[in-house]
């Protein structure tokens, strides 16, 4: 008897929670779509709820309030990018068996920058989001920074200096911003010129794009390992 009560208690309990991860998950998703399209400021509470089909003690008891759910909001696709990342350096490195080329490890890194931003609507909505926050900021700089800028950076630096010895240090960071900001300027050109026809500044085929970018980054970050050897 007490069995099946316990039973019955577990299962209804397991029952909520589903439910709750449901409407969390409902949450952040109707979130990011109005935070993409209307920005911080121009997302009101009435709207969150209205969109999501739930009540404001829903968003103020898995979020604490639209400051917080904003973070919610930015955290779970930086964390689940910046795992990627990481986990795609990792695999590069640990499969090379001590040979590994540069051009893969760029290679790998620069598919997996680019690739959740342009292939799913919800990396295109993350796009749009990062923009409206640079020019209308209101994360603490230390979320983007700590949670995501930083430890990819580490992971990526360790990895490059030692596919390309004399890479170390303020060389290694030099070329990694290099690097990172010819994908943040292919994923932003891709946005803003979307469907112009013959627009040379517009990027369709991205293969090649990549392709470019591997061996430009290439020959320049061998460039600055050579150069640090002689200092």
């Amino acid at each position: 008897m007490f069995d099946k009560v316990r039973i019955d208690t577990e299962m209804a309990d397991n029952g909520i929670n589903e439910i709750e991860g449901q409407v969390r998950s409902r949450v952040l998703d109707a979130a990011e779509r109005l935070f993409c399209e209307k920005g911080f400021d121009g997302t009101s509470i009435r709207d969150l709820t209205a969109e999501a089909e739930c009540n404001l003690a829903a968003v103020n008891y898995h979020f604490g309030g639209k400051e917080k759910l904003y973070m919610e909001v930015f955290r779970r696709r930086m964390l689940a990018m910046r795992d990627y990342r990481i986990s795609v350096i990792n695999e590069v490195m640990s499969g090379g068996q001590g040979q590994v080329r540069l051009e893969d490890l760029l290679g790998a890194f620069v598919k997996a920058f680019i690739q959740p931003f342009v292939e799913e609507k919800g990396g295109v909505r993350f796009t749009k989001l990062m923009a409206r926050e640079m020019f209308e900021p209101h994360l603490p700089r230390s979320v983007i920074l700590e949670e995501m800028v930083f430890p990819v950076l580490t992971v990526l630096e360790e990895a490059l200096a030692k596919v390309c010895p004399g890479l170390d240090g303020d060389k290694a960071v030099l070329c990694i911003h290099s690097l990172i900001g010819q994908l943040l300027h292919v994923i932003r050109t891709r946005e803003v010129f979307a469907g112009v026809e013959g627009q040379r500044l517009a990027i369709g085929d991205l293969g090649q794009v990549i392709g470019h970018i591997v061996k430009f980054s290439a020959a320049g970050i061998r460039a600055a390992g050579k150069a640090g050897q002689q200092d």
